[in-house]
């Protein structure tokens, strides 16, 4: 009868090991068909070939603040790409210490996004990086100042000649966003424990993340959090069944309403890419919550109508903290010197 009672508990054991084994198999299996990896190399963009003359172009350009009327705000400054493509702000500081009206996003992996923007308004990075120059509220510089500039400096003018070889004027504004965008398409973050993950090691999460994981997808965040970015392909509203604080939701801010004049826009926002989530605080457009896990609150309340327990929100963001990829390693650039024709700073 012992020896019995022993087979017996040997027996429940193993099913137990096989039971857990298929189900983790089953969640690596749901998993794989629902993202991907970051590509370890960055993508190809459609007639804006990366040569390795643009790049460098394209990464002075970005840590240029001269590109700013004041001279002190860059690309950099708002996605410093040492702080994961981000700028510890609420919402960023422009000329003249103005407010921008929404949080900055992280410029990591957003080459991979359906559009640029919260709402979307630009197309494409290129796109994008011509709206901060102009703004009033951030570089407040306007295109035939900003060409003034960059061709007052010898080293420029030779610089874009080398990344647009054969045009005839290779010094534009539309070639200086281009140049932006071949080097911000290299801000990309692979092999986060997750892609290695989906990859097939198992072993790349622990419990807790594979947990969080299961939740993520079971709660429903995979609807709007899917793919290869974990978001940024799609537009959806914020505030499904019960609208969150203003503070978090100012009324003011209809998103992406603004862009398509539709009503059914209203409240409506690029879902954002939850690549490297754990270390680019604060959250949401308002920018307003600093805790992760509050955030994964908010998104349950909001969203979903559900309260998650503790337990459940900190699984989730156990699995958010397994999608930080490797940050990209840069070496601040040295810029063209001005020269007496460069326009002054106006503050």
């Amino acid at each position: 009868m012992k020896r019995f009672r022993m087979s017996l508990v040997v027996v429940l054991t193993l099913a137990v090991c096989v039971g857990q084994a298929v189900a983790a198999e089953d969640l690596q299996a749901r998993a794989k068909a629902l993202f991907k990896p970051i590509p370890a190399k960055p993508p190809v963009l459609k007639g804006n070939p990366a040569t390795p003359a643009r790049v460098e172009l394209g990464a002075k350009l970005y840590f240029d603040p001269r590109l700013s009327r004041s001279q002190l705000i860059s690309c950099n400054t708002c996605h410093n790409a040492g702080l994961a493509g981000t700028d510890l702000q609420v919402t960023s500081t422009g000329h003249g210490w103005q407010k921008g009206p929404r949080n900055a996003p992280t410029v990591l992996n957003s080459v991979y996004n359906i559009a640029q923007f919260w709402d979307g308004r630009a197309k494409d990075l290129a796109e994008q990086a011509k709206g901060p120059v102009q703004a009033s509220v951030e570089m407040n510089n306007t295109p035939d100042l900003v060409l003034q500039t960059l061709k007052s400096m010898p080293g420029y003018v030779k610089l874009f000649k080398k990344a647009f070889p054969g045009e005839k004027e290779p010094l534009t504004f539309d070639n200086m966003a281009k140049a932006i965008e071949v080097f911000e398409a290299t801000l990309i973050t692979p092999d986060a424990p997750f892609d290695r993950y989906i990859k097939g090691d198992r072993k790349a999460m622990g419990v807790r993340e594979t947990a969080g994981l299961k939740l993520f997808i079971e709660k429903g965040c995979v609807a709007c959090h899917g793919g290869l970015n974990l978001g940024g392909s799609g537009y959806y509203p914020f505030g499904v069944v019960a609208k969150p604080a203003e503070n978090i939701l100012p009324r003011k801010d209809k998103g992406r309403l603004a862009v398509t004049n539709t009503s059914a826009d209203e409240y409506v926002f690029r879902a954002p890419s939850l690549r490297n989530v754990a270390v680019t605080a604060p959250y949401f457009h308002s920018g307003v919550v600093w805790s992760l896990r509050e955030a994964v609150d908010v998104m349950g309340s909001a969203q979903f109508g559900i309260h998650l327990s503790d337990e459940e929100s900190g699984d989730i963001v156990a699995f958010l903290g397994s999608l930080t990829g490797k940050q990209p390693k840069l070496v601040y650039p040295l810029l063209p010197a001005s020269t007496d024709a460069t326009p002054r700073p106006t503050l």
